[in-house]
């Protein structure tokens, strides 16, 4: 991609953004609502504020570092609060699970939007985005929710780099997802699986691994990390301490899927 070319994408961007005057971001913290935060805090100032959903689906760890990096920016950030158990449609984890969940959030900040309000509500979808399975923008769709990445043109490539321009410390942060999405599909989700999830990957994290997913198949964890990490694992004693260390949050069996990390590694039973 040339220079030229990524620059005016940004332009483009900036110009959708200056012209909705007024914009709350859906922030998680991940490299694209990071960037489309930044941006959007540069061309409104106090008019761009990003706004993170806490809830038990969200790791602690995600959230200090969406924290973080907003005060980095500078921008304004405020957190609402929900919790996705109360949601039937969502605990039953069946193919509509994200539709529901983005569906609630996007209700949150509809609910931040004062009466006769025209601010915009935005989020990080990218161009790449559109040519996956994401129940997530057909809510978006319905609540009206705007995707100025898409309408610029940006793919994730595009994005990272235009990051990295930017100065943004978490340029080449690891795609993210909800805890939910490490249950496989149809096994009902609870508080106390995904507290197993979060804690397991925090102790990952801790050795030393960046990008992990533990995959919770009730008594199995199988534990997804990038290709050039699975080495890693065969150290003799960070085996035994991370085998260890799951079995105490109550798995039977630690395997390690040789096939490394990737999307949607989830739906084996």
């Amino acid at each position: 991609m040339h220079d030229a070319d990524l620059q005016r994408k940004l332009s483009r961007l900036r110009t959708l953004l200056s012209d909705m005057g007024s914009v709350l971001v859906a922030y998680s913290g991940g490299i694209d609502s990071t960037f489309l935060l930044k941006v959007a805090h540069e061309q409104l100032g106090d008019r761009a504020v990003g706004v993170t959903a806490v809830s038990p689906t969200f790791p602690a760890i995600e959230l200090e570092q969406a924290q973080r990096v907003a005060e980095e920016i500078g921008a304004r950030h405020t957190l609402v609060h929900t919790d996705q158990l109360q949601m039937p449609e969502f605990v039953r984890n069946d193919a509509t699970r994200c539709f529901h969940c983005k569906s609630d959030l996007y209700r949150l900040l509809g609910t931040l939007r004062q009466t006769g309000s025209h601010i915009q509500i935005v989020d990080g979808t990218n161009l790449d985005d559109l040519s996956d399975d994401r129940p997530g923008i057909k809510a978006a769709y319905e609540w009206g929710v705007r995707s100025p990445l898409v309408d610029a043109g940006l793919s994730k490539a595009d994005i990272r780099i235009l990051a990295k321009e930017l100065g943004l410390s978490n340029w080449n942060k690891p795609a993210a997802a909800c805890l939910s999405s490490r249950i496989p599909r149809g096994t009902p989700i609870t508080l106390e699986t995904l507290s197993r999830i979060e804690r397991a990957e925090a102790l990952l994290h801790q050795e030393g691994f960046r990008h992990v997913r533990v995959r919770d198949h009730d008594k199995v964890a199988r534990i997804e990390v990038d290709p050039e990490e699975i080495a890693a694992f065969l150290d003799p004693e960070r085996r035994k301490r991370v085998t260890s260390a799951l079995k105490t949050l109550g798995f039977g069996f630690v395997t390690l899927d040789l096939e490394g990390y990737r999307a949607g590694g989830v739906s084996l039973r």
